[in-house]
């Protein structure tokens, strides 16, 4: 059992999964610094200083002057400001990450769409040879 583990964990799906997951770990703290450190206080700064997470509804009927007041008298209540302050870091999140990965994109096409060595093709295995070669490096046949 102990060897059927062992070959279990040392498949490649397993060990890149592990890696994504870490990586994705790792990255996911980038992005919510990168939004709460860095384009929340603009938006903070151009809506006015505006703070959702004190905007609330009491289900009971009372009047509190914060959230934590009214938490800290137990009393039930329909927290939309905090909903309103995760929507708006989802959004921004994901128009972090979509810059993000049309930048990585963009490198990736960039690569792509290089040119290729100048060559030709090997007349016995079809193979790429450069120009200059007089002896193909995959099968060795002699060129003319």
């Amino acid at each position: 059992m102990l060897q059927e583990f062992k070959s279990f964990i040392m498949k490649g799906n397993v060990l890149d999964l592990a890696v994504g997951v870490i990586i994705g770990a790792a990255f996911g703290k980038i992005v919510n610094s990168a939004v709460n450190d860095l384009i929340m206080p603009v938006v903070g700064l151009f809506m006015g200083k505006v703070d959702f997470s004190n905007l609330f509804v009491t289900l009971s009927g009372g009047s509190f002057p914060t959230l934590a007041a009214a938490k800290e008298a137990g009393v039930p209540t329909l927290n939309y400001g905090i909903f309103l302050n995760t929507a708006i870091d989802f959004v921004i999140m994901a128009l972090v990450i979509f810059m993000i990965i049309k930048a990585a994109n963009k490198v990736r096409k960039a690569e792509e769409a290089a040119p290729a060595p100048p060559g030709r093709e090997c007349p016995f295995c079809k193979s790429a040879v450069h120009d200059e070669a007089t002896r193909c490096p995959n099968c060795t046949s002699e060129l003319r």
